[in-house]
């Protein structure tokens, strides 16, 4: 079998702030902005990579959640807890000095790890933790 993460989702408590993240920090396009019932997804991703997608989503949708698990979700989000994702570029400097420019909040300055990668890392305007790795394409 062979497969590819085509969408993944992420919450996020403001669609405005959250757009200002992923299209203006990091540069993605909007593919797909659709409100309904007083809520908002937002479908961004890489410009030239139309199979990679995130779907910023309002938070804690499911309906099999109670009370409690939606304001434990929000207690997270607040947090910054709640959920991650992982980019990859081939030039972490120049991706982290643009994204930094924008005033976004930064986790982690670029960093050799000891395992073997270089990375750094920011919070969206929801909490939510980008990781962005480096990485060689050929």
């Amino acid at each position: 079998m062979n497969f590819t993460i085509h969408q993944t989702f992420l919450s996020v408590d403001d669609p405005e702030k959250a757009l200002g993240f992923y299209r203006d920090a990091l540069g993605f396009e909007v593919r797909n902005d659709v409100a309904y019932g007083g809520m908002r997804w937002i479908t961004v991703g890489p410009p030239g990579q139309p199979d990679m997608s995130i779907v910023l989503e309002p938070p804690a949708l499911d309906p099999g959640l109670n009370d409690d698990e939606r304001r434990t979700i929000a207690e997270l989000m607040a947090k910054g807890s709640y959920a991650r994702i992982v980019l990859a570029t081939p030039d972490l400097d120049a991706t982290f000095e643009k994204v930094q420019g924008t005033g976004a909040d930064v986790v982690q300055e670029p960093t050799d790890q000891p395992y073997g990668i270089r990375d750094c890392a920011f919070r969206d305007p929801a909490g939510n933790l980008v990781r962005i790795n480096q990485v060689s394409r050929s």
